[in-house]
């Protein structure tokens, strides 16, 4: 808000300042509009007096400030210091009443204020509309209220505190019965308005039944006039999350397309950018697992608000706010809101049975209050079989709420007894969203007689609905795909999480095993089928979580088995690595157990598991899972059966994780001859293999042989599948990877950038083969000069890959060692070396001393010491990473030749331009043999020998070589590649270690 603005008009120029708390900002910014509007010059004030400054000092300070002191009186203003009423009182008498004529007032609360305050005369604005209220200021005021006109610049004055927001929705209905929370919605406020940009997010976190829900809607009711936008989303789900996020596209007159996933993209960029709104209020409902969607959560100028179980919201740069049970006049106050028969004391007496917890006061005092029996009987059946010592469940509430539940569910039972075996079978989905709707498709004959009554009768289903609701054990959540919005038959519920861990747990054995098959069949048959379809992800998504409820682990059903198989692919080819790795490891365990260790699904279990723990890094692990496939299948069904040769595909890209690229290349190579004997050149799976083996071939530096056959990948994908399925984009990639490998960049960027724009759209912006597709779009980039577009590029893509993957994944340490080596040329050099000590540390930690990564990211690491000066530790370490090289994979490898470019550098950097020479005229021979003489690394090599013979006084040897150099790179590159002006302005070259993937 401005210190001061100036408008003259009519009556002259007068100035007002307005003294305000910052919890009453939205108000001051409306009554100093009105006024300046007015031909008035207005000052804002905002009072936040010093505590150890007496009240009557900070009074007499405020007069000093310039024309008629306007005071917005709130509890607020009051609160600040803090300061008691008697004190407030005293300073009032003191200061203001000396002074009449030079203060004014206007109140904004309904709340007590100090009784001395009358001296001000405030107007009330509280209740009344914006024209009213503001004829109430101008007459404080003794201004005229003649009609307003508009400014000639068109600026939109601020909207009137009490107005609703342009955009609304989601938002459930005021909870007429809200009782304190007084301080709990104060911290939220402050948490949010002092946050800055792109930081506003504030988690109210509790356990279940505290109420976060309301009191996140009673903020939206006080504070949603201070935003332009205030949409409420579900987010127990990442799907429903993503659902609902998306359909504020159109409420904010977005141009997209009807696919959600486009919707979602539009959102959070308009969101980001503060258009066509900077003031926006987003409140996530339910977010109990934040590992699933916190990288959804937008930023921008806006803010979020969060419920959620879960203190964890913490690690993801939201402040923490505890919502605790009511105190116990709270709770008091709100059952006799709930339960108006009840006297003060038997409210009293009903708060202490159930500890305060607004829950189920809320549904106990409902249910007493439709009753005749009494708050001591009550109480006396809830404590009925409990010791004097208060015994807690796992999530800490009391053994009294099973009591309590377990009189509500007979009370279902007595009255509609189908409702009971709805909530049930409820359980055994997640808690949360509920899809009956999966029940309902089920096919006719599958459901157990017992329910099919209940699934088939849609009077008796809506009736049980009806009584579930009414007790608020659940809540009715409709679709789009309605068309009936008032329907009751929905397609999900949404069950709270501690009645779903009451029920559950009150279940009768005999049903368990019935309910929990039904549930088991109804996810089987809604599983698509091809967790390869990114067009089907969504609806994996929807099923995942509800696997662990359903113990789909403990079912020998096939196709149970084919469901967990197709969801582990699923989130191996979604990214949701961590999730996929726990179902995994609780699988090998499970299944083993019940299926024996060679079951066949143990392999099939095995491949998908051991993908997992490959894609975060874990080769070793992964390598002792594959081998031991390999030898037991090889052993019991021979060297060519296809399982066999999957495990042994498996195995190879172990070994490339592990750096024996020879031995993965050969492995890889049996693999594809054996498929093409077996299943032809065009099987999916001959394809796979082509696909690894030219990944082998690139990891050992043959960048051109892996061009040849990942063309003739590309295109069988291209033909077989369609041309945005992943397989087809993950070629494009490789593709477009060794051809900037062999130095042409101009056709590498024009496919890869591409690729990119089909990557978003199809896989999601934060899934990890797009983020591979834009390091490989800005490598593209940066490789032909394009250093801006490059650097943008290079840092949003390590900034979500540290917040979608994490900092020690494997593709985030390889996005980060190319953005410390683009820093070290062309950003912070600081920030460079931290970057790249953290790579280097990573990787040894990772993969140990020995692998090529170890060296290569040391070679990197050294060029940045040299940079800042340390040239000394920098050669050691250059030599170091050399010699390591060479050992790892052989002295002709592209990488072994990189880092002896700038191991040449450093030694004449040291004083050895004999030992530089020799090693840069080594190179140039092998790099010519290796990869030809006009690859980008041989004729860096040639002008790095150029220079080192410079420095040894062979000006003629240097000038021809240079001159041989500089017309290859002319005719290669172009004249103006950056590479070009840089040879001839004679700086010398380096190279960049670039980690794979395996």
């Amino acid at each position: 808000m401005p210190a001061a603005r100036r408008h003259v008009g009519a009556t002259g120029s007068r100035t007002v300042t307005i003294s305000f708390a910052g919890f009453n900002r939205a108000w001051a910014a409306w009554i100093g509009d009105r006024l300046e509007r007015r031909g008035m010059r207005v000052v804002f004030q905002r009072w936040d007096p010093p505590v150890q400054t007496p009240l009557e000092e900070n009074l007499q300070d405020l007069m000093l400030a310039p024309g008629r002191i306007l005071v917005l009186l709130s509890d607020w203003y009051f609160q600040l210091g803090p300061r008691s009423h008697e004190e407030w009182n005293r300073a009032l008498r003191e200061v203001v009443a000396a002074e009449p004529d030079r203060f004014a007032a206007v109140s904004v609360t309904t709340s007590p204020l100090p009784a001395a305050t009358a001296v001000l005369a405030a107007a009330d604005l509280t209740n009344v509309g914006a024209d009213e209220a503001e004829r109430r200021l101008l007459s404080r005021l003794d201004l005229p209220d003649d009609p307003l006109t508009e400014p000639v610049d068109g600026r939109p004055g601020p909207r009137y505190p009490a107005d609703t927001p342009e955009v609304w929705g989601g938002v459930p209905r005021r909870n007429t019965r809200f009782t304190g929370r007084e301080s709990l919605l104060n911290s939220a406020y402050h948490a949010l308005q002092e946050a800055g940009s792109g930081a506003g997010v504030v988690t109210l976190y509790g356990m279940s039944g505290v109420g976060k829900t309301q009191l996140a809607a009673e903020y939206v009711y006080r504070f949603g006039s201070e935003y332009d936008v205030v949409w409420w989303v579900s987010a127990e789900k990442r799907v429903t999350y993503r659902q609902k996020l998306a359909e504020l596209a159109p409420a904010l007159g977005l141009s997209t397309g009807a696919e959600y996933g486009e919707r979602l993209r539009a959102v959070r960029d308009a969101l980001r950018r503060g258009e066509p709104y900077q003031r926006w209020l987003l409140v996530l409902d339910g977010a109990d697992e934040p590992e699933h969607i916190w990288d959804l959560v937008p930023t921008g100028p806006g803010h979020v608000l969060i419920t959620s179980r879960n203190p964890e919201w913490s690690e993801h740069n939201s402040n923490l706010l505890e919502v605790p049970v009511y105190d116990r006049e709270e709770s008091v106050a709100f059952i006799r809101r709930r339960a108006p028969r009840l006297t003060h004391n038997e409210a009293d007496q009903l708060a202490v049975a159930l500890e305060d917890l607004p829950l189920l006061l809320d549904q106990t005092a409902g249910w007493l209050n439709d009753s005749d029996m009494s708050v001591d009987e009550y109480i006396e059946l809830l404590e009925g079989g409990i010791d004097s010592d208060v015994v807690k469940v796992s999530a800490d509430f009391p053994l009294a709420f099973q009591t309590a539940w377990s009189i509500l569910l007979n009370k279902l039972r007595e009255t509609v007894p189908e409702s009971v075996d709805l909530l049930r079978l409820c359980t055994f989905f997640a808690p949360g969203s509920v899809p009956v709707r999966l029940l309902k498709e089920m096919p006719p004959g599958v459901m157990p007689e017992s329910l099919s009554g209940l699934m088939n009768d849609p009077l008796l289903w809506n009736k049980a609905i009806a009584q579930l609701r009414q007790y608020s054990v659940v809540r009715l959540e409709s679709h789009e795909s309605l068309a009936d919005e008032a329907s009751t038959s929905g397609e999900s519920l949404y069950l709270h999480r501690m009645v779903h861990q009451i029920v559950r747990k009150d279940m009768p054995e005999r049903d368990r095993g019935e309910f929990i098959e039904v549930v088991r069949r109804a996810l089987a048959g809604a599983e698509p089928g091809r967790p390869t379809d990114t067009r089907l992800w969504p609806r994996y998504a929807e099923i995942t979580p509800h696997l662990k409820y359903a113990d789909v682990l403990g079912s020998e059903d096939p196709a149970v088995h084919t469901l967990v198989l197709n969801c582990l692919r699923y989130m191996y080819l979604s990214g949701e690595y961590r999730a996929g790795i726990k179902l995994g490891e609780r699988a090998m365990n499970a299944w083993r157990e019940l299926l024996g260790d060679t079951h066949p699904r143990i392999w099939d279990l095995s491949y998908h598991y051991a993908n997992l723990l490959r894609a975060v890094g874990d080769y070793a692990g992964t390598e002792a899972i594959e081998r031991a496939a390999v030898e037991h299948l090889r052993t019991e069904r021979g060297p060519e059966d296809l399982e066999h040769l999957r495990a042994a595909g498996g195995l190879a890209a172990d070994l490339r994780g592990l750096g024996r690229y020879d031995e993965a290349l050969e492995l890889s190579g049996w693999i594809l001859s054996a498929y093409r004997e077996l299943l032809g050149d065009q099987d999916s799976r001959t394809v796979n293999a082509q696909n690894n083996l030219a990944t082998s071939m690139r990891l050992l530096g043959r960048y051109a042989e892996s061009l040849e056959l990942n063309r003739i990948t590309l295109e069988a994908r291209r033909q077989l599948l369609r041309p945005r399925h992943g397989w087809t984009l993950y070629s494009e990639i490789n593709y477009a990877t060794d051809l900037r490998l062999l130095g042409r960049y101009s056709e590498a960027e024009s496919l890869q950038a591409q690729s990119v724009r089909v990557h978003r759209l199809t896989m999601g912006r934060d899934n990890p083969q797009t983020l591979r597709a834009e390091h490989n779009l800005a490598l593209c980039q940066y490789r032909m000069g394009e250093r801006a577009r490059a650097e943008e590029l290079f840092t949003r893509v390590l900034e979500r890959s540290e917040r979608v993957l994490g900092e020690g994944d494997p593709l985030t340490m390889m996005f980060a060692a190319s953005q410390c080596c683009f820093a070290r040329e062309h950003g912070d050099i600081d920030q460079a070396r931290d970057i790249s000590a953290r790579v280097v540390g990573g990787y040894t930690d990772m993969l140990g001393e020995s692998h090529p990564y170890v060296a290569g990211s040391r070679s990197n690491h050294a060029l940045i010491l040299r940079n800042v000066g340390d040239r000394e530790q920098a050669h050691l370490l250059v030599e170091e990473a050399l010699a390591d090289m060479t050992r790892a994979v052989g002295e002709n490898h592209p990488w072994t030749l990189g880092c002896a470019i700038n191991a040449s550098a450093l030694r004449n950097l040291v004083g050895e331009p004999e030992r530089a020479a020799e090693l840069t005229d080594a190179t140039i021979g092998r790099a010519t043999e290796a990869l030809g003489r006009t690859h980008p690394l041989t004729l860096s090599s040639r002008i790095a020998h150029a220079a080192d013979l410079r420095a040894l006084r062979e000006r003629q040897r240097a000038d021809k070589i240079e001159t041989e150099a500089l017309g290859d790179l002319a005719a290669t590159l172009g004249a103006q590649h950056v590479h070009t002006v840089s040879a001839r302005s004679r700086n010398r070259p380096y190279w960049d270690f670039e980690p794979q993937m395996v």
